[in-house]
C-alpha cells in the first residue's frame, strides 16, 4: 500500500487548517482557541481521507496517483474512492470532532479574577470529563450524523474536483497551480453546501450532553430544531463554512498534489 498519499494528506491537511481554524472557531476573540488540538488530529483524520482515497482508486482501476494523469479515473470511481474515504474519515474524526466541538464552544471565561475555571482544561480533560459524565458512548455523540454528513459528500468533494480540473487541462498536461487552487476552492464550497444541514445536526447532538440535553436520534433532534427554529436552522453556518471552505481545500489541494508530484 502507497504511504506517500497519508503523508501528503497529513501534510495539506495540517496547512490547510492553520488557514481555516479562525473561520471554524466562531468567536471572534477566539481566533486560535483550541488550535494545537486540531492540528494534531484532524491532519491525522486528512491523512485517512487522501490516503484511503487513493488506495482505493489505485485498488478499482490499478493505476497509480501519477499513472492517473494519462489514464483518468471515471466519475463513478472516483465518486466511490471518495464516499469510502470518507466514511472511514468520520470514523477516525468522531471522538476528535467532538472534543474540538466542544472545546470551541465553551462559555465559561478565561483567566479572569473571580471568574469560574473553564469546564474542560484542555482536550485530554475534555476526553476524560466525557467518558465520565457521558460513559464512552458519549465520544461518539453526533457519530452517526457525521458519517452521514461525509460518506457522500466526499464522493461529491473528489468528482467536483476532478471534473473541474479535467475541464481546465488540456489532455496530456499537468495541471497548473491556479486549476488546483480553483477546483479546490469549489469542490470545497460544493461539498459545504450539501453538509451544512447535517453538520448543524451533527454540532447540535455534540453539544447535547454539555446542556443536560438527550436527543432521541437525529430525526427528533431535526423536527425539534425544525419545529422550533424553523428550516432556515439547517442552513446556519452555510455562509462561514463556504467562505472557509474556498481557501482551505484550495490550499489543501494545492499542498497534496505539490506533495506528491516532488516526490514522484
Amino acid at each position: 500500500m502507497p504511504v506517500e498519499e497519508f503523508v501528503a494528506g497529513w501534510i495539506s491537511g495540517a496547512v490547510g487548517l492553520v488557514l481555516g481554524h479562525p473561520f471554524d472557531t466562531v468567536k471572534l476573540l477566539g481566533f486560535f482557541k483550541g488550535m494545537s488540538f486540531p492540528i494534531a488530529s484532524i491532519a491525522v483524520v486528512n491523512s485517512v481521507l487522501f490516503g484511503v482515497y487513493s488506495n482505493t482508486l489505485l485498488v478499482l482501476t490499478a493505476t497509480s496517483h501519477h499513472e492517473r494523469r494519462a489514464q483518468p479515473p471515471s466519475y463513478t470511481h472516483v465518486f466511490i474512492a471518495g464516499c469510502t474515504g470518507g466514511f472511514l474519515q468520520a470514523c477516525c474524526l468522531a471522538p476528535f470532532d467532538l472534543i474540538k466541538v466542544r472545546l470551541q464552544n465553551q462559555t465559561e471565561p478565561r483567566a479572569q479574577p473571580g471568574s469560574p475555571a473553564p469546564r474542560y482544561r484542555g482536550p485530554v480533560h475534555c476526553a476524560a470529563s466525557i467518558f465520565q459524565q457521558e460513559g464512552p458512548r458519549g465520544l461518539f455523540r453526533g457519530a452517526w450524523a457525521l458519517m452521514l454528513r461525509d460518506t457522500p459528500t466526499l464522493g461529491i468533494y473528489f468528482v467536483t474536483y476532478e471534473w473541474l480540473c479535467r475541464q481546465s487541462t488540456p489532455d496530456g498536461q499537468n495541471r497548473s497551480s491556479a486549476t488546483v487552487l480553483v477546483a479546490g476552492g469549489f469542490a470545497g464550497i460544493t461539498s459545504w453546501a450539501i453538509a451544512t444541514p447535517l453538520d448543524v445536526i451533527k454540532s447540535r447532538m455534540q453539544m447535547a450532553g454539555l446542556k443536560q440535553r438527550e436527543y432521541r436520534g437525529m430525526l427528533d433532534c431535526m423536527v425539534s430544531s425544525a419545529r422550533q427554529e424553523g428550516l432556515a436552522v439547517f442552513f446556519r453556518g452555510l455562509t462561514i463554512n463556504s467562505a472557509r471552505a474556498f481557501p482551505v481545500n484550495a490550499v489543501t489541494f494545492l499542498s497534496y498534489e505539490y506533495l506528491l508530484h516532488s516526490w514522484g
